[in-house]
């Protein structure tokens, strides 16, 4: 008997130390690059999911959770794949928070995702060709796709009574693929684009660039380059020569530092980035505040939706392999089931425990459609006395 009581208690002590399995989420940002400046209220957003999974404890029947962060910068495809191979084959991570820009999102899916079958996904990779991208089912991202963006876009700036506009995009996938969404859906609803002209990042020096711009002519110039970048340049160098003085700024280009750096020559430049005006936005900015960071800051809460949709499925599928809880992802994220908000996350691991089935909500209003992507709401933005403020939701 008393062999038999020990073997009992080995067993239950075994059983215990594998219930409580760690999971290692990666978290593949620009954390250096054109969009340093935004990309610390992403990570935060993620790991705040994170943490409200952890404070639950029920996961998995006790299982923690960890990030690990890898820099994407944004623009370097080969030190992004490089992050992602380190995570995975190093770091063991279970999934791919990630990564941030449409090229470098494109290349960790190709070259290091798909061979070694992990889940990703993106809260602001926007490029359209991410929609046809081989993906074998494992890529999925809660921001819209730019060809979203170019309609809504439109919108906006038809709404201000603006008939012709200049376009200047970074010479990248997600530049290219918003400026050609934005010009076919402007000229569609009977606008001018009268240049449709690429720039380099990391230049000095932007004259150049905008002189063919301002020969071109146009209302206002749409930016559609990276804050901390060539998108910062080519503004400076309009409001330096008076070839601009009114801006256009998509979701690349929305973040405070830019409005600090260039100052009051911004005051009435608008644009819009991905964002709703939904109780569970509400719900995550108070979070987002109570943890220290910004909720609003752009694509701060898809972070969040993609980290909390990540887990839930893991839970939905009892597994944290990726071939397992990929098939999840959608119906997590769709009706039928009870709606799920920010601060929810405990209760939607009980509902899934329990059988029952939930409607991921979260702060985003999270709807996924065809490719597994975010069928896509806008705040509509304007730069007022140094401050970006929004003034409507698309």
């Amino acid at each position: 008997m008393k062999k038999l009581l020990l073997a009992t208690a080995a067993t239950a002590l075994l059983s215990g130390a594998a219930s409580a399995q760690e999971i290692k989420i990666g978290i593949i940002l620009g954390f250096t690059g054109p969009l340093e400046s935004i990309t610390p209220n992403m990570a935060a957003g993620a790991e705040l999911a994170i943490a409200e999974v952890n404070a639950a404890g029920t996961l998995l029947d006790g299982a923690t959770v960890t990030s690990v962060r890898g820099d994407s910068t944004c623009i370097d495809a080969g030190a992004a794949t490089a992050a992602a191979e380190r995570l995975i084959t190093s770091e063991n991570v279970n999934a791919i928070m990630g990564a941030d820009c449409s090229g470098v999102t494109g290349a960790i899916l190709q070259n290091v995702a798909r061979p070694n079958g992990v889940v990703m996904i993106s809260p602001s990779a926007t490029s359209p060709g991410l929609s046809t991208a081989e993906d074998d089912g494992l890529f999925f991202r809660t921001a819209p796709s730019d060809a979203r963006q170019g309609v809504v876009m439109t919108e906006v700036i038809m709404d201000r009574g603006i008939k012709s506009v200049a376009v200047t995009y970074t010479n990248n996938d997600y530049g290219k693929g918003l400026a050609d969404a934005f010009a076919a859906a402007f000229t569609e609803a009977g606008g001018t684009v009268t240049i449709n002209a690429s720039h380099e990042d990391g230049k000095a020096d932007y004259s150049a660039e905008v002189a063919a711009l301002a020969s071109a002519g146009g209302e206002v110039l749409v930016v559609a380059g990276y804050t901390d970048q060539g998108g910062k340049g080519i503004i400076q160098a309009s409001l330096d020569s008076g070839a601009f003085d009114t801006f256009v700024l998509p979701d690349g280009m929305v973040g405070q530092q830019l409005v600090d750096d260039i100052g009051d020559g911004l005051t009435g430049s608008f644009g819009q980035y991905p964002g709703t005006d939904s109780a569970g936005a509400e719900m995550f900015q108070a979070k987002a505040t109570e943890a220290g960071f910004d909720g609003t800051s752009a694509f701060a809460p898809e972070s969040y939706d993609a980290a909390a949709l990540i887990l839930l499925a893991m839970e939905k599928a009892g597994s944290t392999a990726s071939a397992d809880f990929k098939d999840h992802i959608m119906d997590l994220a769709n009706a039928p089931g009870e709606e799920i908000f920010p601060g929810e996350l405990a209760k939607a691991i009980e509902i899934i425990k329990a059988g029952g089935d939930i409607d991921y909500v979260g702060a985003t209003a999270v709807e996924l459609i065809g490719p597994g992507e975010s069928a896509g709401n806008y705040r509509e933005i304007e730069i007022k006395d140094g401050k970006i403020e929004t003034v409507n939701f698309r």
